[in-house]
């Protein structure tokens, strides 16, 4: 079972030994960032500075920094756990009512659970509006400034909630909002993303868009912001299946949008699709500062919190860095998502040098001549796939996560020539090496072996296989022969 609240998850972390306190007066100012940095380059704990100066709200960083604590927040083992789950619900097919559901999950309580879970929790109230500000002053906030070059304090860790006013549907993303004022944010949604669309149409019906952005969430409402969860499926609904409980949702206090109940602090208030303003430069996940851009402004015409919240915030730059390992836990968890669409994928690999989406590795099990470039362009009109920049794709026998392995199959297996998907179209608005901001190539790289109707008329080549019977001898030697066994020991540390 999922986590239920952020204060119930740092004082589970806290009791697991994998919470620091920090007490020692810091500011947030740089301070705060340099120091989770450093952390988590040694996968260090999660982090509650409890003296910030200048405020009395304490900061939480680097909270989902860890593969384990992502598992934890989520209630699995590892991540790879939540993946079958996703797995199991991906693959049922649509049921005739509750009957023809549990006969597709199999029959148990457990999965009649599972699909209670899926189903938000309307409540009236909840924590997160127990104190309610209408004169917004943000400069109360330890809002934190990561980078030297900033542009200014920047909230990082929002989840955002906009609506599609044709549909009513909300979505919620992950987009940075930097302070201009005490009562207004630069509102960061790139133009690829589902909020940028919806501000679009909000802008067509010639009305401002309302936007909530919640502070502090329960942790599987935060990974399902920044899941690339497919349209048309609820992002609350996501989160409460990865937690396996319902979310519960509350109504903002000044719009119809609905907030998660136990979020720390909610900023609510609007963005006029006619305003613009210079958001930035900012520390990127790149490891560059973004450029100076016109952005859209949001309004905060309302402040709520708990009595006693707490701020929570994320620190971004060149991996190894929050985010990154966040980026790879979504790799890991939406895997057969991918596959749903794509049964012919074994694995996928998304380096953290990579940053997320630039360079991918998939496995592939190939049926025909040219299989691996429908799988290219498959996974490039896939979401946020799109901007891959560099798609390799090797055979389903190939480990992807081996990237010796990986580079010996393209170094060998790989003609420049006749290997290589060269296609133009939209890139990630951060992306640095482009000349034209969205727009820029990609490549993918075919290191599958081939076949003469993929133009190897000389024929694929033999490859060198073991002899099973000596292997085994080998090993017997390798255990048994005291001068053998003591080469191949295990060494100490």
């Amino acid at each position: 079972m999922g986590v239920r609240s952020l204060p119930d998850f740092l004082d589970e972390l806290e009791a697991a030994g994998d919470l620091l306190r920090v007490r020692t007066p810091v500011d947030a100012r740089l301070e705060i960032a340099e120091v989770t940095r450093r952390v988590i380059r040694r996968d260090g704990p999660a982090l509650r500075f409890e003296s910030v100066r200048g405020h009395d709200i304490p900061v939480v960083t680097n909270l989902l920094g860890s593969p384990r604590r992502i598992a934890r927040a989520l209630g699995v083992a590892d991540i790879e756990e939540a993946a079958g789950k996703i797995g199991r619900l991906v693959h049922l097919k649509p049921p005739a009512g509750i009957v023809g559901a549990l006969k597709d999950l199999g029959g148990t309580l457990e999965t009649l659970e599972v699909l209670r879970s899926l189903a938000p929790k309307r409540v009236r109230s909840g924590p997160c509006q127990e104190v309610v500000e209408e004169r917004v002053d943000l400069d109360r906030l330890p809002i934190l400034t990561g980078a030297a070059g900033d542009a200014g304090r920047t909230v990082t860790f929002p989840v955002v909630i906009t609506s599609d006013p044709e549909t009513g549907e909300s979505h919620t993303g992950i987009y940075r909002l930097q302070q201009y004022g005490p009562e207004s944010l630069g509102f960061h949604v790139q133009i690829h993303r589902i909020g940028r669309n919806n501000l679009r149409k909000w802008a067509a019906r010639g009305e401002r868009m309302p936007v909530v952005a919640a502070l502090g969430c329960p942790p599987a409402a935060l990974f399902a912001g920044l899941a690339p969860v497919p349209e048309g499926i609820s992002n609350f609904v996501f989160a409460g299946f990865l937690a396996g409980a319902p979310l519960e949702l509350v109504r903002a206090v000044s719009c119809e949008l609905e907030v998660p109940a136990q979020s720390e602090i909610v900023l609510e208030g609007y963005v006029d699709p006619a305003e613009r303003r210079i958001e930035g430069p900012f520390g990127d996940h790149t490891g560059y500062y973004s450029s100076p851009e016109e952005f859209p402004v949001f309004h905060v015409t309302h402040l709520t919190h708990r009595t006693r919240p707490v701020y929570l915030g994320t620190v971004t730059g060149r991996p190894p860095t929050e985010d990154a390992v966040l980026g790879k836990a979504v790799e890991r968890v939406f895997l057969p998502v991918v596959r749903l669409v794509l049964p012919e994928i074994v694995d996928m690999e998304l380096p953290l040098e990579g940053l997320f989406i630039n360079v991918a590795i998939v496995s592939v099990r190939k049926a025909y001549p040219y299989h691996a470039r429908k799988v290219m362009h498959a996974l490039w009109g896939l979401g946020q796939m799109m901007f891959t920049r560099y798609l390799v794709v090797v055979d389903h026998d190939v480990n992807v996560h081996d990237l010796r392995e990986v580079l010996y199959r393209i170094g060998l297996q790989a003609d420049p020539g006749h290997d290589l998907e060269i296609v133009h179209g939209p890139v990630d608005q951060l992306s640095i090496s482009n000349p034209i901001a969205n727009l820029g190539a990609k490549i993918g790289i075919d290191a599958t072996k081939k076949t003469a109707a993929e133009g190897y008329l000389r024929g694929w080549p033999e490859e060198i296989r073991g002899d099973p019977a000596t292997s085994a001898r080998a090993e017997e030697l390798l255990r048994t022969d005291p001068a053998l066994a003591a080469l191949f020991a295990p060494r100490r540390p």
